[in-house]
């Protein structure tokens, strides 16, 4: 009872005690009384100790019966919660130093995205301007750029494919052809090359897009290559009908054609041997012809020699050509193929020259062959 007393005695004036002492005599109550065996326990504390646990005792009780009392956690939460609360309050947020305190806003990769009027649902400018005058109403307002079809055709290398096209339409035609068979023989070349083209342009879409081609739809984001796949896809099932048509085996032979062609795109075309696709292919073209007529069991001969070598030549010639727009790229992506080379020894103008010679020469020779032993065998 000396530990009770003390404690009653450390108590203010005036302050209810009888509940804790109803408990603490109601404990010693229930406690079994010591024998004479058990050993006496040391209920004294020193005097310090003592004092120290009294006041303890004394803070954390007047703590929970004095009700006037507020934590400093609850007088901050009415602080916050008065800040959420009013209207008139702004939040600014050049000062948030982390995007991720931003709970309501997802992906956002710059604050600045979240002080631009457009994030909130603001007006959007299209991606193009909507077109005016006579385009404007041949496309419906809407900009070139936005027509697939129209980005779909200048990625077919549309000057090759018709230039390539209209030349087989007319030496079919010269080779005694009938005028339906030098059609379908344009129209099939104009197909093939036109899958080459868009094929060759998603080959080099990575390339064309570092060096900011602004003409190629693929690298400019105007075309998908999903989109480009499915037109070469389509392209090809109405390509093999159209090249059986003037025979099975000449058909072959220009699908073979197709397919060097594409293989050159990937295969070998950075080094000295990138005109072997070129020359592989132009040389299937006469066997092409000398071997059609009308239809799929339509059998001709084989061509002549000297026009299958002439050809070859000539798919050299247009190789030539066609890389000498595109040597400076080239250079800087490190190819070292033989147009390249012979550009750096005599200079882009001289190397348009000669292979510009060089072509008509060998298109001459083709005419002077063709007149003197024909096509065909």
């Amino acid at each position: 009872m000396a530990k009770t007393q003390r404690w009653r005695r450390g108590r203010p004036a005036g302050e209810d005690t009888t509940s804790v002492e109803g408990e603490v005599d109601s404990a010693e109550e229930s406690a079994p009384e010591a024998t004479a065996d058990d050993a006496p326990l040391d209920t004294e504390l020193p005097s310090d100790v003592d004092a120290e646990l009294d006041g303890d005792v004394e803070t954390g009780v007047e703590a929970d019966l004095d009700p006037d009392t507020e934590s400093d956690t609850a007088s901050e939460l009415d602080t916050a919660l008065e800040a959420d609360l009013d209207p008139d309050e702004e939040t600014d947020l050049d000062d948030v130093d982390d995007v991720d305190e931003l709970e309501d806003v997802e992906d956002v990769e710059d604050v600045e995205d979240v002080e631009n009027d457009d994030f909130y649902g603001g007006p959007v400018e299209p991606a193009y301007p909507p077109a005016t005058g006579l385009i404007g109403v041949l496309f419906g307002g809407r900009n070139p750029a936005e027509v697939v079809p129209l980005q779909l055709l200048q990625a077919a290398h549309t000057k090759q494919a018709i230039g390539t096209a209209v030349a087989m339409g007319l030496v079919a035609a010269i080779a005694g052809r009938p005028a339906r068979e030098a059609g379908v023989v344009l129209l099939t070349v104009l197909v093939g090359q036109t899958i080459l083209g868009w094929h060759n342009d998603i080959v080099d879409r990575q390339r064309d897009k570092s060096h900011d081609l602004t003409g190629k739809p693929l690298a400019m984001g105007r075309l998908q290559p999903e989109t480009v796949w499915y037109a070469i896809v389509v392209a090809t099932l109405l390509l093999v009908p159209l090249a059986i048509t003037t025979g099975i085996r000449a058909g072959c032979l220009y699908l073979a054609a197709v397919a060097v062609g594409m293989l050159g795109n990937i295969v070998l075309r950075t080094g000295f041997f990138s005109w072997w696709s070129w020359a592989a292919s132009f040389a299937l073209l006469p066997a092409y012809l000398s071997y059609g007529g009308w239809g799929g069991q339509a059998v001709g001969s084989a061509p002549e020699t000297s026009i299958v070598v002439l050809a070859a030549l000539l798919g050299v010639g247009i190789h030539f050509l066609r890389a000498v727009w595109g040597l400076v790229a080239d250079h800087e992506d490190g190819w070292t193929y033989l147009p390249l080379k012979l550009g750096l020894k005599l200079g882009a103008t001289r190397l348009l020259a000669l292979a510009t010679l060089y072509t008509a020469v060998i298109t001459v020779l083709l005419v002077v062959m063709g007149a003197k032993v024909g096509l065909s065998r």
